[in-house]
């Protein structure tokens, strides 16, 4: 098939290198030159494990990038995958994938396209592609939805750090089509390679565009809350001296609960739980219902930070002292730092009169946007050289293997918020829920 990607973000960039790796032609269409640059030089724009790969095997012969919209009536199929960020109010900001879509709309117009699939992969809430991004395409192109003009949803379940390895094997695929037969054929044929190369079944969902879209938040804010609750339950275990990962250890073994998603810590952060919590709280608001379970798992994550530095207030007095923060990105594997939980407590130190010097394998640079007069090491021995504390942050591998880099500290404190490091002698350690 003939694919065209709107947007080379770590959703776009992967699914149309993905595509490409399957044997489909997939065109990527972005307004950053850096990123179309990079593609077109066989290189990821994003750090994303399995992407570099990808797109080096295929630049140049499937795998296309472009600042104009020229590919798109060349293709049989077009994915919208543009980010839709959060308004103040937490409601979703449409206004890039409004463009998105009225510059793919043009696009058809212009190159005289009689037929044509558009297919949302943004993350937009129920009635959002019927409503306003199907129509702002058939506007702009002179065609006509459900007749030349066929939209749908496949919205996607991919996590920065494994982006690629969810999209190869997913637990399932969502279709969204109104019941719009050439849709739904187009997708299901997009998707036969990779069902074909997996040697078992992956479901795929059939259903409407709504459902197909309220399906991703459902999905998000179900795994959030999750994460919150075990945070809730680690919480109450930390004051009765209880290890909780004992118990959720434990309660995972119940197949009506699950094992996944009950590691207890500083919290979640990136671009999709807490923009999607956001939203999905704004829109039941907006149909005048209060989302009190929703709302609360916000308030818990949004609390963890806090506790960790609360743990730290116990065994240093920060003023005036060096304190390390190991890792900067939101989870380990990306150099993404959106909501990164490192912010708030690098916040909360500065706040305290430490002195700050942080600490990740590769998400610096990005955390010195948000940051730029901190102090950045280069690696987690210089960063702990002299430190009168730590605070881990992020789960990296790389922190599980440290233990003489904590001698170099001016008295080893460290407060574990992702139980990556080892309670040894001679190591003032706290865990935040253990």
């Amino acid at each position: 098939m003939e694919i065209s990607v709107i947007g080379a973000g770590y959703v776009g960039a992967s699914v149309a290198a993905c595509f490409a790796d399957l044997g489909h032609d997939a065109a990527v269409v972005d307004i950053d030159e850096e990123r179309v640059a990079a593609i077109n030089d066989g290189r990821s724009p994003i750090h994303e494990p399995g992407l570099d790969e990808r797109v080096a095997r295929t630049a140049g012969d499937r795998l296309v990038a472009s600042t104009a919209y020229d590919p798109v009536p060349e293709s049989d199929l077009t994915f919208l995958a543009v980010q839709t960020p959060s308004n103040e109010d937490g409601s979703i900001d449409t206004s890039v994938a409004e463009a998105a879509a009225e510059m793919t709309g043009e696009a058809l117009a212009d190159a005289d396209a009689d037929d044509h699939a558009v297919v949302v992969k943004s993350t937009v809430i129920p009635g959002t592609t019927a409503d306003l991004l199907g129509p702002a395409v058939a506007d702009a192109a002179g065609l006509t939805v459900g007749e030349t003009l066929h939209v749908g949803v496949n919205p996607e379940f991919q996590r920065e750090g494994t982006a690629v390895a969810d999209f190869l094997d997913p637990d399932k695929l969502v279709f969204g089509h109104d019941d719009d037969p050439a849709v739904a054929d187009l997708l299901h044929e997009a998707y036969e390679p990779l069902r074909a190369a997996l040697d078992h079944e992956v479901p795929v969902v059939d259903t409407g565009t709504r459902e197909a879209e309220m399906i991703k938040y459902a999905n998000n804010a179900f795994l959030a809350s999750k994460v919150s609750l075990a945070n809730e339950l680690g919480n109450i275990c930390k004051r009765y001296g209880v290890d909780s990962y004992e118990v959720t250890r434990a309660i995972g073994l119940d197949d009506r609960i699950g094992a996944s998603f009950l590691r207890s810590g500083v919290g979640w952060g990136g671009s999709c739980f807490p923009k999607d919590a956001d939203a999905l709280i704004a829109a039941a608001r907006a149909a005048d219902y209060e989302p009190e379970l929703l709302q609360a798992a916000v308030n818990v994550n949004d609390r963890q930070p806090g506790l960790l530095l609360d743990l730290l207030d116990e065994h240093v007095d920060a003023a005036g002292e060096r304190v390390a923060v190991l890792g900067l990105s939101f989870k380990p594997g990306t150099d993404d730092v959106r909501n990164s939980r490192a912010i708030p407590v690098i916040e909360g130190l500065r706040e305290r009169g430490a002195t700050v010097v942080g600490y990740d394998p590769v998400a610096t640079e990005n955390m010195r946007a948000v940051f730029p007069d901190a102090e950045y090491a280069d690696s987690a021995a210089a960063a702990l050289d002299g430190a009168r504390a730590a605070v881990v942050v992020t789960d990296w591998d790389e922190f599980a293997a440290l233990d003489a880099e904590f001698d170099a500290m001016a008295e080893p404190v460290v407060v574990d918020g992702r139980r990556i490091v080892e309670r040894r002698e001679g190591l003032t350690y706290e865990g935040l829920t253990w």
